[in-house]
């Protein structure tokens, strides 16, 4: 990972979050990404076209989107750059039936450098999630995910925009970290640059304005059809419990944070912001 300090002593981010992942492996079976990854999914099934869809999973992690687009009977191609998250991924896909495993190829790749692991194929289904606060600029990223979009098919993009980056320590009345949260935006525009922060894993990081990154995404053919926030009351607090035990009030949680989260202004305020960005060709 890059590591150098801005003028806010947060590292700039670089291509994968390093030293945060054990924090987030460790957070898996806790309520912020069993929320994350449900809505993500639910979001995401308003928009996939009917199985079997071509889908590439860009820094697919430990692979939870993949395996239940494949389980939807979908085809992935997944692409991970960090051995270890290749490992706990692919840990996971042997637990599944063999129809599912023969559905997913996972391959070792990156942003930078798709063309190596896809051939300069193009999907129905492109999916960056919660990878762009990562690395150094949105630009030529969204540029070379929108060349694997087919005619008509979409990324689905997750990304931490400023909004979320200035409300959450605001939201757990961390005030001292919510100034300092403002006095780096406040450089950060000042300067020309991306907000950057350090995320709950602990691991620097990087803030899009939401304009920008809908301006970026049509520059290259992609049309914003629909976003949504994810988690939005779930995480006031800087703990990360379990999931209710109670199914019945688990399934309550995720109703109401999906209803939040496709809702204004109440989505505006998701940890993540996800977008469904179409292509405007076909």
């Amino acid at each position: 990972m890059v590591n150098v300090p801005d003028a806010g002593g947060v590292p700039a981010a670089g291509g994968t979050f390093g030293d945060g992942r054990p924090g987030w492996l460790g957070g898996l079976g806790q309520v912020r990404n069993v929320v994350r990854q449900e809505l993500i999914a639910r979001q995401l099934g308003r928009h996939l076209p009917a199985a079997p869809a071509r889908v590439l999973d860009v820094g697919a992690g430990q692979g939870t989107q993949s395996i239940r687009l494949a389980r939807a009977g979908h085809l992935v191609l997944a692409v991970e750059p960090d051995p270890d998250m290749r490992d706990a991924f692919a840990d996971a896909l042997r637990a599944e039936p063999a129809e599912v495993r023969r559905r997913v190829t996972l391959r070792a790749g990156s942003v930078g450098s798709l063309g190596a692991a896809t051939g300069g194929a193009r999907y129905d289904v492109v999916l960056l999630l919660g990878v762009l606060m990562y690395l150094q600029a949105s630009e030529p990223v969204v540029a070379e995910l929108a060349a694997h979009v087919a005619p008509g098919g979409f990324l689905a993009l997750a990304a931490r925009t400023t909004t979320s980056a200035l409300w959450r320590p605001a939201a757990r009345q961390d005030w001292r970290a919510a100034l300092a949260a403002f006095a780096e935006h406040d450089r950060a525009l000042a300067e020309g640059r991306d907000m950057r922060y350090r995320n709950e894993i602990g691991a620097p990081a990087r803030a899009d304005d939401f304009g920008g990154l809908t301006a970026a995404a049509a520059a290259h053919g992609l049309l914003l059809e629909r976003w949504y926030g994810v988690r939005i009351a779930v995480d006031p607090a800087e703990l990360d419990p379990p999931p209710p035990a109670d199914p019945a009030e688990l399934a309550a949680l995720l109703d109401v944070e999906e209803r939040l989260g496709a809702t204004d202004p109440y989505r505006q305020l998701g940890q993540l912001t996800h977008l469904i960005l179409r292509s405007r060709s076909g």
